[in-house]
């Protein structure tokens, strides 16, 4: 299965966010986190945009 979440776009998010630049790593553990809660989050908008009779998913199903 493709990855949704790259190791890479994670760290540039994390300096952006980290105002005191106190992070300098980020585990593996983070990015199979991430991937695995994309993943849930899709799944049960997918759920929720069935439920509704749409082919389309849309932001409000997340």
């Amino acid at each position: 299965m493709t990855s949704l979440i790259l190791k890479s776009n994670i760290r540039k998010i994390v300096k952006e966010l980290d105002q005191e630049n106190l992070i300098n790593n980020v585990s593996t553990e983070v990015e199979e986190a991430l991937e695995q809660k994309t993943k849930e989050t899709l799944t049960k908008a997918i759920q929720r945009a069935k439920a509704n009779q749409r082919r389309t998913l849309l932001a409000r199903d997340l």
